[in-house]
């Protein structure tokens, strides 16, 4: 009888105290779905899909404002674009396996399961330094099967509780009344996302400048605001990070 790896279930017991942030957001995504207009299908098909709550509440937000498809692509993939840099991040930790795994560790990647998985493996390694994968530690294996096996266990199980949450959410949210009005629920979820990330300048003048252009731009053709705002924000932050850098 197969036994279910211990690194895997190790993944899975890490992510257990971050579920009472990952269920409400995932019942709001699948209230809010529901509530811009999708059916209970759509909603559950972007959810399994697109895996990404912020970029997931975007583009809920603008399709209920009936924006254009290529603005709402562009905007959740400037959304997600820190995941390249966790990518390169986590990648030596899989170095003799990502060939044939990539895919679905691509598929699976959130904010949280990179965060348990990179404290994990550089606390194995001895060092805070991604580098330090170059030498495996024990609980890695000799190919990296250990880190493996704890990172589907960690993000896997996230992707499974997500759905089951949107999936509530969406029976919810087809039960409630439109005059209810439940679309508030999007803007609180964003900004509680965004108030506990500035935490120095470059974020604070990122947040400021994009919300600023997003807020002037409200009335923009296409709802091209939303995508201004972001892309601006993440150009000035970057721009003072650079400059207290030098």
């Amino acid at each position: 009888m197969p036994t279910v790896p211990d690194g895997f279930v190790a993944g899975v017991r890490a992510t257990l105290p971050l579920l009472l942030g990952l269920i409400p957001f995932g019942l709001v995504a699948g209230v809010a779905a529901v509530d811009a207009g999708l059916s209970p299908a759509q909603a559950v098909g972007l959810s399994a899909i697109v895996f990404a709550g912020a970029s997931q509440l975007a583009t809920v937000d603008l399709l209920a404002k009936d924006a254009s498809l290529p603005v709402i692509v562009v905007t959740a993939v400037v959304i997600n674009l820190r995941m390249s840099m966790y990518s390169a991040s986590i990648a030596p930790y899989f170095e003799a396996l990502r060939r044939r795994w990539s895919a679905l560790y691509a598929f699976v990647l959130t904010d949280m399961s990179y965060a348990l998985a990179i404290a994990e493996f550089t606390d194995e390694a001895g060092d805070d330094a991604p580098d330090a994968a170059d030498q495996p530690a024990p609980d890695g294996g000799a190919d990296g099967s250990g880190h493996r096996w704890y990172y589907l266990g960690a993000a896997v199980f996230m992707w499974l509780v997500w759905q089951l949450a949107t999936i509530v959410g969406v029976v919810l949210g087809a039960s409630i009344p439109e005059s209810w009005g439940v679309s508030f629920a999007v803007p609180l979820v964003f900004l509680s996302l965004l108030v506990p990330e500035l935490s120095d300048r470059p974020r604070i003048v990122a947040a400021l400048v994009g919300g600023s252009v997003a807020v002037a731009g409200a009335a923009w053709p296409l709802n091209l605001g939303l995508l201004g705002g972001a892309l601006t924000g993440v150009v000035a932050g970057v721009a003072v990070e650079g400059r207290e850098a030098t």
